[in-house]
């Protein structure tokens, strides 16, 4: 075949595959940013509260929330450092129950579950 044809084909399949993988990661990362992420630490009272009106009022069943423990995996607590400085608050000092709600941040158990009593009463 000749060159002229070959180059620009491999390139269009370059920016071709390029662009899928793009799309492909940032359709996910949206819908990252829109989910209700719950920090907790195991053996915290205040999470505790939070955990029991989940539990007693399924909000599980209700929306979608994803929980994720601070204390023990550090992963976890990173992603938490990540969503507090997008509020404006230091990573090294925030504590949990920490809720993302896909745009802001909340912190403490009473604001926590007023949020999601707001929740259920809009859906």
């Amino acid at each position: 075949m000749n060159k002229k044809v070959i180059t620009p084909t491999i390139l269009f399949i370059i920016v071709l595959i390029f662009s899928f993988t793009v799309l492909l990661k940032g359709g996910a990362s949206d819908k990252r940013e829109g989910e209700i992420i719950l920090f907790y630490g195991i053996g915290c009272p205040h999470c505790a509260k939070v955990e029991d009106y989940i539990k007693q009022n399924q909000i599980d069943s209700k929306t979608s929330l994803v929980q994720k423990e601070v204390y023990y995996n550090q992963e976890n607590a990173k992603e938490l450092g990540e969503k507090a400085q997008k509020c404006g608050l230091m990573a090294n000092s925030v504590g949990v129950p920490f809720l993302w709600d896909g745009k802001g941040c909340i912190v403490g158990d009473r604001p926590i579950i007023d949020f999601f009593k707001q929740k259920i009463n809009t859906q």
